[in-house]
This record gives structure tokens, C-alpha cells and sequence, in this order.
């Protein structure tokens, strides 16, 4: 019998979780920062499965009825259609969660934002200097001649690209229900200013710290990356407001370890992981009680005002019209 316990008792120390979130250095920085106080916490192993958010989407609608990820870590959009598809399970309230800003519960309570990234303008404060241009200010500095062949966007694939292409159509008449005023605008204004539709994060970091794009449409925690490299570049809140993109985690609808799998998120979203969370990767803190040095604050979308301040997307049109707007995107837009 106590050769029974002690096995039952190994057995329940080393239960492994899996957790699919994204590559690259949030993949090293979970595995160095994140993911060692759980595992001391609670004698879990985590397993970390990298891929894109549309990586590990795709995985969990192959392994429906039969999942391997319990945890998946992904941006908002995609995250949407995980929920409208039942691939997330309810979460737990209570804890951390309980302290969490409103617009970081995500709809249906399947889901929760675990860091906001706002998305706006970057450019090369070098290229502006020598060319005696104004800092940035505006969305639609986008379609202003003088930048001809120096912009760069993300494609409509990539969020930023999307969410580019949404601010257009909202700030000429239109909106997420009503695209035509955007892709007239992309097509006619923006598309001739723009060097390249760069998808590669990499790539576009290379562009603005050498001037080759000396204005780009990003998120503020990538243009910090760079900035964090010394280069001569700034992060611009537009003034009709930057858009919100938060990067979301769930429990998975059927998850093998479930519980394990709700006590990691909250772990993610308590105020001590989100203050690591800011100071690293410049994701802004979900959880409201959450205090970071002034250093961090200003490097990331911090507090309730610029938290209220962040524009948020329709991902339930979004997501219905994707298809057809990126087929519309690449016929005319991106040619």
C-alpha cells in the first residue's frame, strides 16, 4: 500500500500540461520567467508547443474531441473564432481573474486577454529629421504623398495589415460593416506609398532601423524591441486613437488536465506575471493591481486612461468577412 501511495503521490507531482502559445522570444521568456514559479508552485510539468496564433488555432480545431493543448495562448482575433467554434472552455472566476480591466473579459467568458499591445505608427526619427518632416500624428499620414515608398504594412493576413485597412474605412466614412471607403483609401492613397507588405517581424524590425521604411504600421511592444537595440525610432499613438490588439489565453474545451490548465491562467494574469510580463515583453498589464517602475510604465499601454483609450475592434464582422477581404485585399490592394 505505501509503495501504491508514494507512486500515486509521483504520479500527481510530475502531471505535464500543455501549453501552445507563441514562438520566438515569448517562447524563451515563458520558459526562463513564466512557467518555472507554476511549476515549483504546483509540481506540474509545462510543456510549451510554439507556433503562430493561426498555428496553434489550426491545431486545436485538428485535435477537437481528442485535445493535446490544454492552455492556448493567442491574439484576439483569432482567440474569437476559437470561442464561436466551442474549442475554449468556461473560465474560472475568482483569483487574479476577479481583478482583471473589463475590456480584457473577453465576450462569453471563454477567454481573457493576458496583454494589450497597441497598434499604431512607428517611424525613423533620423529619415524625418533629414527630410524636415513632422513626427507623425495620424492615422491618415498614411496617404500623405510625400512618404511615396516609404511605408511599410503587414499584410492583410497579419493583424496589423487587417487592422490598418479597418481604421481607414471607420476614419473615411465607413466602418468594419461597411469596407468600401477603406479599400478605395488603401487602394488609391495608401498602396503607392508603400515599400513593401512585410509579414516577416524580423524583416520590418531591419526596415525601420535602417530607414528603408521610414514609417510603419506595428504594435508598440515590437517598435520597443527595436528602440531597446538603440535604434532612432518612436512609437506614435494616433490621435484619433491607437487599436487594440491583446494577446488572449483559454483553457481548451476538453483539455486533459483542466484544472492544471485554469490554475495556469490565472497564474499568467496575476499582478506579479504581468508586471514581468510588461517589463520584458512590453505587453500591457490585464490585471489592474499591477505596479510597475516608470521606466516600464512608459514603454507600455498602462492604467485605465490609456487603457479606455485603446479603439477595439468588431471581431465577430471581422472574423465573418476575413476570407473575403483578404481575396478583395490581394486583387486590389496588394498587387
Amino acid at each position: 500500500m505505501l509503495a501504491l501511495a508514494v507512486a500515486s503521490f509521483g504520479a500527481l507531482a510530475t502531471e505535464t500540461i500543455y501549453v501552445g502559445g507563441f514562438g520566438g522570444s515569448t517562447e524563451q521568456f515563458f520558459k526562463e520567467k513564466i512557467i518555472p514559479p507554476f511549476e515549483a508552485k504546483t509540481g506540474a510539468k509545462v510543456v510549451y508547443v510554439p507556433g503562430n496564433s493561426t498555428d496553434t488555432l489550426a491545431k486545436l480545431q485538428a485535435q477537437r474531441g481528442r485535445q493535446e493543448i490544454s492552455v492556448a495562448l493567442i491574439d484576439d482575433g483569432p482567440m474569437y473564432q476559437a470561442v464561436g467554434q466551442g474549442l475554449c472552455a468556461k473560465v474560472e472566476d475568482g483569483g487574479p481573474i476577479k481583478d482583471l480591466y473589463p475590456t480584457a473579459r473577453m465576450v462569453g467568458d471563454r477567454s481573457v486577454g493576458i496583454g494589450f499591445i497597441a497598434s499604431g505608427l512607428a517611424y525613423n526619427k533620423e529619415v524625418f529629421a533629414k527630410n524636415g518632416w513632422k513626427a507623425p500624428t495620424s492615422w491618415q499620414d498614411l496617404t500623405d504623398a510625400k512618404y511615396r515608398q516609404k511605408v511599410v504594412i503587414p499584410p492583410i493576413t497579419n493583424g496589423y495589415g487587417l487592422l490598418t485597412l479597418v481604421m481607414m474605412s471607420r476614419l473615411n466614412g465607413g466602418g468594419e460593416d461597411k469596407m468600401d471607403p477603406g479599400f478605395d483609401v488603401m487602394r488609391k492613397k495608401v498602396a503607392p506609398n508603400v515599400l513593401a507588405w512585410e509579414p516577416s517581424p524580423g524583416k520590418m524590425a531591419q526596415m525601420l532601423q535602417t530607414g528603408e521604411a521610414a514609417l510603419v504600421v506595428w504594435g508598440n511592444g515590437r517598435v520597443q524591441a527595436v528602440v531597446d537595440q538603440g535604434a532612432s525610432v518612436e512609437f506614435v499613438y494616433p490621435k484619433e486613437g491607437a487599436v487594440m490588439i491583446m494577446t488572449a489565453g483559454c483553457v481548451v474545451e476538453g483539455a486533459p488536465q483542466a484544472k492544471l490548465g485554469q490554475q495556469f491562467l490565472q497564474h499568467i494574469v496575476s499582478a506579479e506575471s504581468q508586471a514581468v510580463l510588461a517589463g520584458a515583453q512590453s505587453w500591457g498589464p490585464v490585471n489592474k493591481t499591477t505596479k510597475l517602475a516608470p521606466d516600464v510604465v512608459r514603454k507600455v499601454v498602462y492604467g485605465p486612461e490609456r487603457v479606455g483609450a485603446l479603439i477595439s475592434p468588431n471581431y465577430e464582422v471581422i472574423n465573418a468577412k476575413r476570407a473575403e477581404w483578404t481575396t478583395r485585399w490581394n486583387r486590389t490592394v496588394e498587387r
